[in-house]
């Protein structure tokens, strides 16, 4: 029987929903609880797929392929269960399948509407593809009181009833907000958010009330006074140092214990030794280095946040703390990369779309190749390697991607079609842009005796992919002559997966996205070596 949280959020967006989700799905994992976790999430594109990294942050890819918010990112950090396609809806998806239903004429010629059939699409989202999962976590995205998240708060207010509540359970976060002038916490903002979403119909049975500062007990009381909740139901979530203190403290504070009390269970105490081994290397590293990630849209961290918890990740596993320095590539088209890049221990080259700043790329993967910087290019700056050594290395000197428009030597090109799973996957120059990529995992073949098959220490692994573009295979001989070395290939031998430079201290692009397969708990082969590299380039320095 599975049981069902549904979280929402108040006052302001951005209050940390979903690490609050994933932490307490990490939680009642600890007690022993098979747990999964989805969002629902209000605009009304189909998928984040075509959304600005700018507005949306990152899109984290599933290994089947569905292109989702980037909270399911934290949602598989903190509990290593797999996100799926059936974990992310939005309502543009919810209102696309229940417009084809009215087409087909499934509604037998009723008049559509958002209850009860757009409001029967969502609830039959929530309970599907579930088997014998002991909790479903459901985030609600957007903040109570948007217009756009009506249908949901209905939805999930009618699952209340229908479930009872033996099996639901409704928590809220809201805001604690400290008004210096006055020196006071103000519980005005959360009395006002519950009574928003008591005007859907809905009582939340916990608060977590996030502050900057303990809440104290007389302010919990008058929001538990204010709010009709019991004052153990009030959670304080204060800001943590590191995110991966979050299960701890929510532990200490009574999350777990309240909703196993909501839900008349008595498990065991949970064992979060692992977050406290975790939180332990973070904040008491050894020594530390620093990494350069030079990419596109590095104005907004959220665009990369798996790849900054995978590199965090990687300075779990060497016991270091790892500095980040964000820079836009397009600095280095205006001046040398040495005034940027001399103080780094390792160089990255994230993921990205389109021309903009693909210069100050390759200047970056330049400098880095030629220095003996370590150097670790992902998809698109898999891509740029490529195109930096065929000019600088083999001589073609227009070398480029055809995604920038014509070249003579077009060292990475469009896909038009391929295999998986045993089926034939097509798309076209001029096709839409919504789902047209290679997306999800596909396996990739390690050739032996290569750096690659040392960090994985296996020929076959499989990895997630988000990507138009394909480094052209007709190149491969070229660059082998110059030292560059194809190590990994599709399953089909066709598509270059993985490229290294055998005589540099550290030099691996990859096509896929391994930041996506991170965990602190378990960091990924290939950040754990990058890492590594860059703590021996430290001792060099």
């Amino acid at each position: 029987m599975t049981r069902f949280i549904f979280i929402t959020g108040g006052v302001v967006s951005s209050l940390g929903k979903g690490l609050a989700s994933a932490a307490l799905g990490a939680l009642l994992q600890a007690r022993g609880f098979k747990v999964r976790l989805r969002k629902l999430d209000p605009y009304l594109n189909v998928d984040p797929g075509t959304m600005s990294p700018y507005q949306h942050g990152e899109v984290y890819v599933t290994d089947d392929g569905a292109e989702t918010d980037l909270d399911l990112g934290h949602y598989e950090r903190f509990t290593g269960v797999a996100s799926r396609r059936t974990d992310n809806v939005t309502t543009g998806r919810i209102y696309s399948d229940v417009i084809a239903k009215e087409r087909r004429g499934d509604y037998l010629g009723a008049t559509i509407q958002v209850i009860p059939h757009v409001t029967d699409a969502i609830k039959a989202f929530v309970q599907a593809d579930l088997t014998d999962e002991d909790f479903l976590l459901c985030e609600i995205g957007g903040t109570v009181g948007d217009i756009e998240g009506l249908p949901y708060l209905e939805a999930i207010r009618q699952l209340g009833n229908e479930l009872g509540r033996e099996r639901a359970m409704y928590v809220h976060l809201t805001l604690v907000p400290y008004i210096g002038a006055s020196h006071e916490l103000k519980t005005k903002p959360t009395q006002h958010s519950v009574k928003e979403l008591l005007s859907v119909g809905i009582q939340p049975d916990m608060l977590l009330c996030r502050a900057d500062r303990p809440i104290p007990p007389s302010e919990r009381q008058k929001i538990a006074l204010f709010c009709n909740v019991r004052p153990d139901a009030v959670i304080s979530a204060t800001d943590a140092d590191t995110i991966y203190r979050v299960p701890i403290r929510y532990h200490e504070e009574g999350l777990d214990r309240e909703v196993c009390r909501h839900f008349r269970i008595d498990p065991p105490a949970p064992d979060i030794t692992r977050w406290r081994t975790i939180v332990e290397r973070v904040t008491k590293p050894e020594g530390e280095v620093s990494v350069a990630v030079v990419g596109k849209y590095t104005e907004l961290i959220d665009a990369y946040k798996s790849l900054a918890e995978a590199l965090t990740h990687g300075g779990i596993a060497n016991n270091v703390r790892v500095n980040l320095h964000w820079l836009d590539s397009e600095v280095f088209e205006k001046g040398e990369a040495v005034q940027h890049l001399s103080e780094a221990h390792g160089v990255l080259i994230p993921g990205g779309f389109g021309q903009r700043g693909t210069e100050g790329m390759i200047e970056a993967i330049r400098f880095a190749r030629t220095r003996q910087i370590p150097c670790f290019g992902i998809c698109f700056g898999m891509q740029m390697a490529v195109i930096e050594a065929a000019r600088d290395l083999v001589g073609l000197k227009d070398a480029a991607s055809s995604e920038f428009g014509p070249t003579p030597d077009p060292v990475v090109g469009l896909m038009t079609e391929w295999s998986k799973e045993g089926r034939t996957e097509r798309r076209a120059a001029d096709g839409d842009l919504g789902g047209t990529m290679r997306l999800g995992a596909y396996e990739c073949r390690i050739s032996p005796n290569s750096r690659a098959f040392q960090i994985y220490g296996a020929n076959s692994i499989s990895e997630r992919h988000r990507h138009r573009y394909e480094v052209n295979p007709a190149y491969e001989a070229a660059l082998a002559k110059v030292g560059v070395v194809i190590s990994g290939r599709s399953a089909d031998g066709v598509l270059p997966e993985i490229l290294e430079i055998p005589d540099h201290p550290w030099f691996v692009g990859v096509q896929f996205h391994p930041e996506l397969k991170s965990k602190p708990f378990d960091p990924h082969p290939l950040f754990r070596s990058f890492i590594r590299a860059a703590v021996e380039q430290a001792r060099l320095v």
